[in-house]
């Protein structure tokens, strides 16, 4: 009886690797916030900063929002990824990693206060989400065409 494991294509550990450096993204993402904490003077609990109490609120909020921006994508993405990874390995990882340099630029454009410097390449992660909607359909498809 073969494990899991076995079961998958060897090309998956690619996916399983983006899926790691994505992780890897999001914890340095963490820390850049947790450093505008301190340097904007934005207490803990505190989600996003008042402009009438604080005036480097929109600076702060900005680092904050590109980061809650790539949270709140990201089940979505690892869930595409991995699913997709299953009928199409390279393909989902090349897309994933075309997604983590859109994700990376989204947030250093938003990081200077700015918004509209998050689309310069931010923008691009879109296609990137398209491309692994794209391989989990052909694996759902994959799955009930089978006989």
């Amino acid at each position: 009886m073969a494990t899991a494991v076995e079961l998958l294509p060897r090309e998956y550990g690619y996916v399983v690797l983006v899926l790691v450096l994505y992780i890897i993204l999001n914890f340095c993402m963490a820390g850049k916030v947790g450093k505008a904490r301190k340097k904007y003077k934005v207490p803990y609990p505190t989600l996003y900063a008042s402009e009438s109490d604080n005036k480097d609120a929109k600076v702060f909020n900005c680092v904050q929002r590109g980061h809650q921006n790539s949270l709140e994508l990201m089940p979505l993405f690892f869930v595409l990824l991995l699913l997709g990874g299953l009928k199409h390995p390279c393909i989902s990882a090349g897309l994933g990693l075309l997604y983590i340099v859109t994700r990376y630029f989204y947030f250093k454009g938003y990081s200077t206060g700015d918004p509209e410097n998050r689309l310069a390449v931010g923008k691009y992660g879109f296609l990137a989400l398209l491309g692994h909607i794209v391989c989990t359909i052909s694996f759902g498809v994959t799955l009930l065409l089978r006989g």
